[in-house]
């Protein structure tokens, strides 16, 4: 028996070709869109089946934040979590996504000097969920004393920098990775620790010869690879070893950014932090949008805010801020003409290809998922809190109600 019913709201933006829909309505059949379209044009077959009626709301996408670190590093962070419920915290972590429009998430697993779960682990603790999460299996460098490495498939056990680029080691990790997040940290990383303690984030780890080897290995595969990179230096090393996505690019100049969108390389910019650089101001993120790069903006969940950002120092935000985060570049690029539609794919379309998810969900078109929501608003763009999303549904499903 097939489930089908219609969804009307007072505006659909769809993030994708079809725009922004005054009086729309979506027609859903197994948890797939069948038709986007006017309400007027319903068919009357349509408008005698189940109504789901968001009145004045508007419909959007559901979010997607294809930079954090839920499972791994945050729970432990914010819970006082020995590792037999270590698990537990990070799902009370994604039940907070999803209750902020959140149904897709990029997780990184790198390997963590307190926490020896392995990538299967962390596998099943999503199976079932109603949300969709993608892995990238790491190599990570701490900018803590020593600058010591660890991976995904090594769990709390330290590594040498020769391990990440063993055959053996790097071939595993590139086989189980899912899309390309920060696979390779090409710099030392101050993760969510403040600057005093991590003395040495911002080292290069890499030669451009041993990126350039990592980078092959993961093509060599038929797989796209992502990295860390903050700084001018680091960031031309990824540009010329052709590294498909660039995670934070803090500090990218207008040269670079050019030979980003000539390879068709992306970014996935943070502007809460997450390098030992300032962050991507929205002026940054406009003149990457401008020059022609396909960006997402992500969280990297969870950090204490760099300063500047008129955020509480200290507190360790998340995916419940990514509304709030994006605001500032969203704003400025409508304030630029851009189409409100063009502003909410920062947060939907573009994450959603960044995790090679972009023929399933991101965009409300028909035969993909009908995974949406219902705000008071455009999410980042008209509206920053979680409360304000009113539902959210998954592929077909309703999963958040505050109707």
């Amino acid at each position: 028996m097939k489930e089908t019913y219609v969804v009307r709201a007072k505006k659909i933006v769809t993030a994708g070709p079809l725009g922004a829909i005054e009086q729309g309505a979506l027609v859903v059949e197994d948890g797939i869109l069948l038709r986007v379209v006017p309400e007027g044009e319903l068919t009357p077959e349509e408008r005698a089946l189940p109504l789901v009626d968001f009145g004045e709301l508007t419909v959007t996408p559901a979010l997607a934040d294809c930079h954090c670190h839920l499972l791994e590093y945050a729970a432990g962070s914010l819970y006082p979590v020995a590792e037999p419920a270590h698990l537990l915290a990070g799902k009370a972590l994604l039940l907070n996504a999803l209750c902020s429009g959140v149904t897709a998430l990029g997780e990184q697993i790198c390997g963590h000097p307190a926490c020896g779960l392995s990538v299967e682990e962390y596998r099943q603790a999503v199976e079932g969920l109603p949300l969709t999460v993608r892995f990238a299996l790491c190599g990570i460098t701490l900018g803590t004393e020593g600058a010591p490495h660890y991976s995904a498939l090594t769990g709390s056990a330290p590594v040498e920098k020769y391990d990440l680029l063993s055959p053996q080691l790097l071939g595993d990790l590139v086989e189980g990775n899912d899309y390309p997040g920060e696979n390779v940290f090409l710099n030392a990383t101050p993760a969510n620790l403040p600057l005093t303690l991590t003395p040495q984030a911002g080292e290069l780890v890499f030669q451009r010869e041993e990126l350039l080897q990592i980078v092959k290995e993961y093509h060599r595969r038929g797989k796209r690879v992502g990295v860390h990179v903050g700084g001018r230096q680091g960031i031309q090393m990824a540009l010329d070893c052709k590294v498909d996505v660039l995670h934070h690019a803090h500090g990218i100049t207008p040269a670079q950014m050019r030979q980003a969108a000539l390879q068709g390389a992306m970014v996935v910019a943070t502007p809460l932090g997450g390098t030992h650089l300032s962050p991507n101001p929205p002026e940054e993120i406009a003149a990457l949008l401008e020059a022609g790069v396909e960006i997402a903006i992500a969280t990297d969940a969870y950090l204490p805010p760099s300063e500047g950002l008129g955020l509480s120092p200290g507190k360790l935000y998340g995916t419940e801020s990514l509304m709030l985060l994006a605001q500032p570049a969203m704003v400025l690029l409508r304030e630029k003409g851009w189409s409100e539609n063009d502003c909410l794919r920062l947060l939907t379309a573009a994450p959603a290809k960044v995790m090679g998810c972009e023929n399933r969900f991101g965009q409300l078109l028909p035969g993909m998922e009908a995974t949406f929501l219902a705000a008071r608003g455009i999410p980042g763009l008209e509206v920053t809190k979680p409360e304000d999303i009113r539902a959210v549904y998954h592929r077909g499903k309703a999963v958040i109600q505050r109707l």
